[in-house]
Parts: C-alpha cells; sequence; structure tokens
C-alpha cells in the first residue's frame, strides 16, 4: 500500500506540471506522429476511425481501457502476494520499475495522446462513445495526466500482466489468456486514440527495461550482492 501510494504521489506531481507544458506536449506529439509517418508505422489513426464508425463497441473497449488497466494489474499482483509471496517481490520491483521508467520519460518528454490532435482526424471514442470513465472531460479531467502518451503504460502493466499469468501459470488456457490481453491492450489503446504506435513500442521497453532492473536485483539479494 505504502509503494502504490507512493507512485500515486509521484503522478500527481508530475500531473501538476501540466498547465505549463500543453504546447510542448502537443509539438511533441505532432513529431511522433510525424515520424511515423515516414516510417509507414501509423497505424492509430485507421483503428480510430474503424472504431468511431462502432460506438457500440467503442463504448465497451473505451471502458474497458479506463478500468481493467488497474482492475486487473491490482488484482494480479494481490494475487501474486496471496499465493506466490516468494515471486511477490521480483514481480512488485518489476512494476515499480515501470513506473519509474514511466514517469521519468513523463516527466522529460511530454506527449498528447492522439485524442487531443483534432487537426489531423482523432477522435476521442472515451468522450464520443461516454465511456464509464471520460479522463479528458468531466470531474476526473483534474486526476489526469493528459500528457503522458509516451511510453503507453497500459501496454507496459498489459505485459507485466501477461508475464505474471505466463510465469506463474502453466496450463493453456492462462498462458492463451495472457497473450490475447498483452494483444487487446494494444489495440484498444491504438483504437481509441489514447497513443501512438511507438507509444506501444515504448510501454513495451519500459516493460523490458523494468523486468531486467527486477531480475537483476533478484539476483544480487540471492547471491548475497544486496545493496549496502
Amino acid at each position: 500500500m505504502a509503494v502504490i501510494a507512493a507512485v500515486l504521489w509521484a503522478y500527481d506531481e508530475i500531473n501538476n506540471l501540466n498547465p505549463f507544458r500543453r504546447s510542448t506536449a502537443i509539438a511533441n506529439a505532432f513529431s511522433v506522429l510525424h515520424l511515423e509517418l515516414r516510417l509507414h508505422l501509423d497505424l492509430e489513426l485507421p483503428l480510430n476511425h474503424w472504431l468511431a464508425g462502432h460506438l457500440t463497441l467503442g463504448r465497451f473497449l473505451g471502458d474497458f481501457y479506463d478500468t481493467a488497466h488497474f482492475a486487473v494489474t491490482l488484482a494480479l499482483l494481490f494475487w501474486v502476494w496471496w499465493r506466490h509471496p516468494a515471486r511477490y517481490r521480483f514481480f512488485r520491483n518489476a512494476l515499480l520499475g515501470v513506473n519509474v521508467v514511466g514517469f521519468a520519460v513523463f516527466w522529460a518528454f511530454p506527449v498528447a495522446p492522439p485524442r487531443m490532435l483534432v487537426s489531423a482526424g482523432f477522435i476521442d471514442i472515451v468522450a464520443v462513445a461516454h465511456s464509464v470513465g471520460a479522463w479528458s472531460t468531466g470531474r476526473l479531467a483534474s486526476q489526469a495526466n493528459e500528457y503522458a502518451a509516451m511510453p503507453s503504460l497500459h501496454v507496459a502493466w498489459a505485459l507485466w500482466c501477461a508475464a505474471v499469468l505466463w510465469v506463474l501459470r502453466k496450463d493453456l488456457l492462462s498462458r492463451a489468456l495472457s497473450a490475447a490481453y498483452a494483444l487487446g491492450t494494444c489495440f484498444v489503446v491504438l483504437a481509441t486514440a489514447n497513443h501512438y504506435f511507438l507509444d506501444v513500442v515504448g510501454g513495451a521497453a519500459a516493460a523490458v527495461v523494468a523486468g531486467g532492473g527486477a531480475l537483476l536485483v533478484e539476483r544480487r539479494q540471492t547471491y548475497g550482492w544486496a545493496w549496502r
């Protein structure tokens, strides 16, 4: 609980900078989009327009985007603590590392999500479909970090969840669900115009870096090389 509180505090501190860096975040967003166009990686706009034509599905995916990110991740973290205490420290450190990497990038390189680039043709599916947690409007807007698109923590957390199930459950169904959840999250963040394709890549990179860091800490402690 203390770790969760510390993460939320850090996120809130970064969020407090938002009024001062809108122009920078918008400029960085267009830079990311232009790079994708040059590399032919701009998948998010066609996916977004397709989903805009299927708003019933858009409402469901918007709700998934807003709720699964926290509910699934925290439920799995509790499950690891409860059922696999010997593995808890590693997975907790990996999840914490994901957030540290993400927050560092949010601080240094704020990026507005595609849904804020109306001039580029993007549609805010969560707002248009009136999903349960429309972070960009209403009371929740003050608690949302509007300029934290890069890297996608939704994707990084989803990969963490997939890794937890893949490592701790050996049955085919669990592993299929873990892969489906990670791939489904990638699709949702792109189609709802909340992240760019490069954000997805960044989220995967953050998960790999955090996992590597957690593994290094685990090995140091296992072999008696603990930090002093």
